[in-house]
């Protein structure tokens, strides 16, 4: 998710060029650490209101 995210964001702030593939991996570099830390940390928090959520939605 991390890496398509930055892709994307990276993509719609600053184009397509030469440079574009060491932006986007810069930015996922930083990214992926923090996206990793917040699953470890909220990931069953996370899935637990999606499912309730879900549930709801039925």
């Amino acid at each position: 998710m991390a890496f398509l995210m930055t892709g994307l964001i990276t993509y719609i702030n600053t184009g397509f060029d030469a440079a574009f593939g060491w932006r986007w991996l810069q930015a996922f570099l930083i990214a992926w650490p923090i996206a990793g830390v917040l699953v470890l940390l909220g990931g069953q928090r996370i899935c637990a209101l999606s499912e309730s959520i879900a549930a709801r939605l039925k």
